[in-house]
């Protein structure tokens, strides 16, 4: 495991996901990241909505579930927009 990041395409990827570098693979990787955190918030914002009505634990999954339906094209036009911002 520590010999991963000796590996000169893992440090080109890591370096380029540090400088804001826009290519396909940071950009997967970016969107599931805010995927991720979409997902937490979504939970915290259902529990703290429905929590005592439904129970905390459906509010959670049903706001972990429905917060990506709003964020992923969001996001996407986002990176769709500093790409283009960045190309030109």
């Amino acid at each position: 495991m520590r010999d991963i990041s000796t590996y000169p395409n893992v440090i080109n990827f890591l370096t380029s996901l540090a400088d804001g570098d826009l290519n396909i693979a940071t950009e997967l990787v970016w969107l599931i990241i805010a995927t991720a955190l979409s997902m937490i918030g979504g939970a915290i914002g259902g529990m703290l909505l429905a929590g005592k009505d439904i129970g905390y634990h459906l509010s959670a999954m049903l706001g972990a579930l429905f917060a990506p339906a709003g964020a992923i094209p969001a996001i996407l036009l986002g990176l769709a927009a500093l790409n283009f911002l960045t190309n030109y």
